[in-house]
């Protein structure tokens, strides 16, 4: 049962970050790079996705 949870939330972690990349502002490469990574490497990409995915606006300071 614990699995089959763990794999929802991964799921859904996965579809938002892939909704937050096809509707950022990036060129299309980028878009299709982080939208492979993510549903290759679910967790993996997830964590990368985080760290260091494409922002809509750059926040300044």
């Amino acid at each position: 049962m614990e699995y089959g949870l763990f794999g929802l939330l991964i799921l859904i972690a996965d579809l938002y970050a892939i909704y937050q990349v096809l509707t950022s502002g990036t060129s299309t490469a980028a878009k299709v790079v982080w939208t492979l990574a993510i549903l290759v490497l679910p967790i993996l990409g997830f964590i990368a996705w985080l760290l260091a995915g494409p922002r809509g606006r750059a926040v300044r300071a």
